[in-house]
């Protein structure tokens, strides 16, 4: 019988709270999916989500009788979550699957356990734990495929995928984060061959399905994959020709600046550096109005000569100009960049309008046309002290009256 190892986070007051209330007069409760997965991987725990066959009145009542707070986030699909001694736990009604279109369930509660798990994605995702014990059950091969580094769909690939469209993009995620060798023939080939009903799905899902697999330490191998079995076609066509060599170079400057991971500068990666295309993209994935900004600033100075990085910091943010030159630039020179903006705030030009008009220059235009061109000179100069932007002003003023 496989347990899960003892760890900090299976002692926690909370949870024995929560298990206590739901466990006693017949009623019964289990670890469920990522918990039990990244524990027996020996993997950092974040989300410790429970299940049991309790109907969720029955479930809230029996917290609120212990003393814990509950709040019913899904309380439609059967899930709620409970709050005790400062920890926050998922709890789902087991539940089966009365009809599915491709984007969203219609569920019905039940009490079979097997009938829980077989309506989930992949064998890994299935497995429970008794939270006492931590005798874990297996229903489809999970700990298997685990072990063997498999990502493989509970029962027909096809039908499962039939069931959630995005448990494609999902198949390669988790291929990504705990795939060993090849990928599993049956769920791989399904998945190619339901690659166009991607076009069925909310574009914000398939948004935060591509975030998450460019946000994993390394996603290359698993973007090539994908490229290769014609998945962006259907969600990024804009895809550039060159993304493979662009995203080589910027996991080398990650790498040597010791820049975390950031998926929407690695999504800048993946498409031509062009601020519309950019821009474009943003917006068909319901990106928000700053990201999508943001995007095309990225795409809009990869296309231009790289400025010196306080300059281009100067011109688009701190943040910015670092991924500019990390896209950009070599691991060297994108490292010294990151270095240097990391210890700096953009400074704010020493001089206002009212300096201006106080030298007696008319106010109007004129004013404008100053204060830019003194600020062009001021960037110039690598941002000099209020007595140079002075004389930089008596400069100007001094061309105008000649």
């Amino acid at each position: 019988m496989t347990v899960l190892p003892e760890t900090d986070w299976r002692r926690g007051e909370g949870l024995a709270r929560i298990v206590t209330a739901l466990s006693v007069r017949g009623g019964a409760v289990k670890l469920v999916g990522g918990a039990v997965r990244d524990s027996l991987l020996g993997l950092p725990v974040s989300d410790i989500d429970l299940a049991t066959p309790l109907m969720p009145d029955q479930v809230m009542q029996r917290l609120e009788k212990a003393g814990i707070k509950v709040v019913p986030t899904g309380i439609a699909h059967g899930t709620v979550t409970a709050i005790a001694s400062h920890e926050r736990h998922e709890i789902t009604t087991l539940r089966r699957d009365v009809a599915t279109d491709g984007r969203r369930a219609t569920i019905a509660f039940a009490d079979d356990w097997r009938e829980d798990a077989a309506r989930r994605d992949f064998t890994i995702n299935a497995l429970y734990a008794d939270p006492v014990t931590g005798a874990v059950d297996d229903f489809f091969g999970g700990l298997d495929d685990l072990q063997a580094g498999r990502i493989r769909f509970i029962g027909a690939a096809a039908t499962r995928i039939a069931e959630d469209h995005l448990r494609i993009l999902r198949f390669y995620r988790f291929a990504a984060r705990f795939g060993q060798g090849g990928l599993d023939p049956e769920s791989h080939a399904a998945v190619i061959a339901a690659r166009q009903s991607l076009k069925s799905l909310s574009r914000e899902r398939v948004a935060d399905e591509l975030t998450k697999i460019l946000a994993l330490p390394d996603p290359r191998a698993i973007v090539g994959q994908m490229a290769s079995d014609g998945m962006f076609e259907v969600v990024l066509p804009e895809l550039a020709p060159d993304f493979a060599a662009t995203l080589d170079r910027l996991l080398a400057n990650e790498d040597a600046a010791a820049a975390p991971p950031s998926a929407l500068r690695r999504l800048s990666a993946l498409l031509p550096p062009d601020a519309p295309t950019a821009e474009d993209v943003a917006s068909r994935l319901r990106l928000s109005s700053r990201q999508r900004k943001y995007l095309g600033a990225l795409a809009a100075r990869r296309a231009a000569p790289l400025p010196p990085p306080r300059q281009l910091a100067h011109a688009i943010g701190i943040e910015a100009a670092t991924d500019v030159y990390l896209l950009t630039a070599s691991p060297q020179d994108a490292a010294a960049a990151a270095q240097l903006l990391s210890v700096w705030n953009v400074p704010v030009l020493p001089l206002k309008g009212g300096d201006i008009v106080a030298r007696g220059v008319t106010v109007g235009p004129q004013v404008a046309s100053l204060l830019k061109a003194v600020e062009a000179a001021w960037v110039a100069e690598d941002f000099p002290d209020k007595a140079r932007v002075a004389a930089l002003l008596d400069q100007k003023i001094g061309r105008l009256s000649d």
